[in-house]
């Protein structure tokens, strides 16, 4: 790649200070917080605008340039780092964070891909409404990221994945065109619904830079309550006695291991451990209503309360203000970062059938504990729609490089378990670069030709994130 006169080029496109070459400027774009990928780049590209997105494209495509989307680098597949070869451009969307337009009656928001997603969150409290979708990286995460992953997170019980949240988009294509689908419309009935392929896409058929998107009515009433309980399948009996009560006023219910609390205790500043005595197992319940009149907190009592006489629950804290949900959910959200400081993570990201979950833990905690010995799951996550982020930590003492070399081993038998049960291996991080060569073991030949077909009609010269996903 000729280096000097491409980012030349590029700075006439997007201003010299926002093409980064030095190393020390470019590091922060390069490596995986998980520290699984270290990409090297000759450029790093922060344009500033959808044109000069644009503009970026249509040089890239005729000079025939790879280019690698990213948003706030949170993604833990490795689909937003460059390859080590050192011939992907690094195309980053963080300058693009503008928030376009705010309409309260008609319940959206329309926003740059650049904005964090904690800053969309508080622009639509500004105007009492909600914007569903929480993540443990909020505060860093960008939403064109969000979308082009399509993200779960832990509102995904109500109010669906990204995916459901998203009314319009704004695309650059590979060859630098831009699809301005920016509709606000709730019913738009007018052919193939185009914005699908890019959510979830991990941008390899267009880049997202900007996106019309669902507002809520803010909770009014928000109760909580931490649970703990002797296993999954008295957590499993829980859910399905809340889901029936509370209907969709249920808006949380996760699912935590004692271990993965005791590492919280140990790592998570603000943390305390919020029942008296031990449990296996905890579930974090939540129930919220826009309306002031709901008796939330008595819908609440009255569950746990009949859990209680039929011995599921062994005992909970309820939350007494909103300082104390938010103390439940640091926890919760906490739960992965707290894992680093104790070595070697090997990472399951998978959903099963709900009512499978007790059995699918059961058996996959089994397995890995015989195929190493002294590690330690970590299972947890979004039990109401049957998404486990299934950790497995390291042996205490155990030397961290070699444990992390058996990561396709113990990914191979906890994905064979999961499709024992008709699940999925990627419930809602993606595919990026781990997980591309098990696309081929999960998915009929049928399917993956279809998306071959469509990454080849919409990036014929395969330069927009490849490699990724297929």
């Amino acid at each position: 790649m000729e280096r000097s006169s491409h980012a030349d080029r590029f700075a006439e496109m997007i201003g010299a200070a926002h093409v980064l070459t030095n190393p020390e400027d470019q590091a922060p774009f390069l490596t995986e917080w998980r520290d699984l990928y270290q990409g090297v780049t000759p450029l790093v590209l922060r344009p500033g605008s959808t044109e000069e997105v644009s503009a970026v494209m249509t040089y890239a495509c005729q000079h025939g340039l790879k280019i690698v989307p990213q948003g706030g680098n949170t993604g833990l597949v490795g689909g937003q780092i460059p390859q080590e070869s050192g011939d992907e451009i690094v195309l980053s969307l963080s300058r693009m964070n503008k928030i376009r337009s705010v309409d309260p009656a008609g319940f959206t928001i329309t926003v740059e891909a650049g904005v964090i997603l904690e800053a969309l969150q508080n622009e639509a409290e500004k105007v009492d409404r909600l914007f569903p979708l929480a993540l443990g990286s909020q505060g860093s995460c960008q939403i064109g990221g969000n979308i082009s992953t399509n993200a779960g997170g832990t509102a995904v019980l109500s109010y669906g994945n990204t995916r459901d949240l998203v009314l319009g988009l704004e695309v650059v294509l590979p060859n630098g065109e831009i699809w301005n689908g920016l509709r606000t419309l709730r019913k738009d009935n007018t052919g193939y619904d185009l914005k699908q392929l890019f959510i979830g896409g991990e941008g390899t058929l267009g880049i997202i830079t900007a996106a019309a998107l669902k507002l809520f009515p803010k909770p009014k009433k928000l109760e909580a309550a931490f649970v703990g309980l002797p296993d999954p399948q008295a957590a499993l009996k829980l859910f399905s006695l809340a889901k029936a009560q509370a209907g969709p006023v249920l808006t949380g219910f996760e699912i935590m291991p004692r271990i993965g609390l005791e590492f919280c205790l140990r790592h998570l500043e603000g943390s305390r451990d919020p029942l008296e005595n031990a449990h296996d197992w905890y579930i974090l319940m939540e129930l919220s209503s826009a309306s002031e009149a709901f008796p939330v907190r008595d819908l609440l009592e009255s569950i746990l309360g009949e859990a209680f006489e039929e011995e599921l629950v062994e005992d909970a804290a309820f939350s007494q203000n909103l300082s104390q949900v938010q103390d439940f959910w640091h926890i919760r959200h906490g739960m992965s970062e707290v894992q680093k400081p104790e070595g070697g993570s090997i990472k399951h990201d998978v959903s099963v059938p709900v009512a499978a979950i007790p059995d699918f833990l059961d058996k996959a905690m089994a397995a890995v504990e015989s195929l190493v010995p002294g590690c330690r799951p970590v299972p947890f996550g979004h039990m109401g729609d049957g998404n486990i982020h299934f950790n497995v930590s390291q042996p205490v003492g155990a030397d961290k490089e070699s444990y992390l070399a058996g990561w396709d081993e113990m990914n191979a038998v906890v994905h064979d378990i999961v499709r024992d049960f008709g699940g999925s291996i990627s419930a809602e991080h993606g595919i990026g670069r781990l997980k591309r060569d098990l696309l081929a073991e999960v998915k009929p030949e049928i399917e993956l030709d279809l998306m071959r077909r469509i990454k080849s009609a919409f990036d014929p010269g395969n330069l927009l994130n490849p490699d990724r996903v297929i």
